[in-house]
């Protein structure tokens, strides 16, 4: 990650103007953002948002699909309070601010948004999507917690040296053939564990020509020619979790 002229993978994306159909809600110790269906359902998903947070309207953009299809859709802030990082941010300092937002330590954060939707919500069955950032913190929890029927990490950055194969439910993995950030030996190497290790369904897919961030960063109508793989990404990801949830 440490590229000097962009030590991330994250520009903020075409999507500056959405205002979102959900709430802001307090679930115990944070905050969240929280979208429901037009009918009444038992089935949630838990958003989890890049390095932009909680707040990023991309990431609401994207829980209101979900919403949309048939899920309460709830986007916490993972970061408990501490600030999001900001495009005009220093990005030499990058490496230091990660260094306090480990998306492998969220267990917290999540034990009170799972019991929120169970409690307050009235789900039964609870699936987990995420983005960037938000994309190893999902791949974490879906190792984690049996509960989380399904699973869905978009590109989120992949280190050799960890334990990644040990999934508990299916899950689906998004990544893009032009991601400077993700090179492709290492989502081979991925899938290769997971087929040597992983005793449930998976799935690792990689979109042609695509960038970091395309199913959440890009709109469809400025960039005519990523339109059809950002909505094959966006389909995927809910026929993923209709199908296991």
């Amino acid at each position: 990650m440490a590229n000097e002229s962009r030590p991330c993978p994250c520009d903020i994306g075409d999507r500056f103007d959405y205002g979102g159909r959900g709430q802001e809600v307090q679930v115990e110790h944070i905050k969240a953002y929280i979208c429901k269906p037009p009918a009444s359902t038992e089935k949630a998903v838990i958003v989890i948002h890049d390095i932009f947070g909680w707040q990023l309207p991309n990431t609401r953009y994207m829980a209101d699909m979900l919403a949309a299809n048939g899920y309460i859709a709830i986007c916490p802030d993972f970061f408990a309070g501490k600030e999001a990082w900001k495009p005009s941010d220093d990005w030499s300092k990058f490496d230091d601010w990660l260094k306090t937002r480990d998306a492998r330590k969220i267990n917290k954060e999540a034990d009170a948004v799972l019991k929120y939707l169970k409690e307050q919500c009235g789900a039964k069955k609870s699936g987990v999507v995420g983005f960037c950032w938000g994309g190893v913190a999902a791949h974490h929890l879906m190792m984690t917690y049996l509960e989380l029927k399904a699973g869905v990490s978009l590109y989120g950055l992949i280190k050799d040296s960890d334990d990644i194969s040990n999934l508990l439910n299916p899950t689906f993995f998004i990544f893009g053939e032009k991601d400077d950030f993700i090179p492709l030996h290492q989502v081979t190497l991925l899938e290769q564990k997971l087929k040597k290790n992983c005793k449930v369904d998976f799935e690792v897919k990689v979109y042609p020509g695509q960038t970091h961030g395309f199913v959440h960063r890009r709109r469809e109508h400025i960039n005519p020619q990523d339109k059809p793989y950002i909505e094959e990404g966006r389909k995927d990801m809910i026929n993923w979790l209709h199908k296991y949830m």
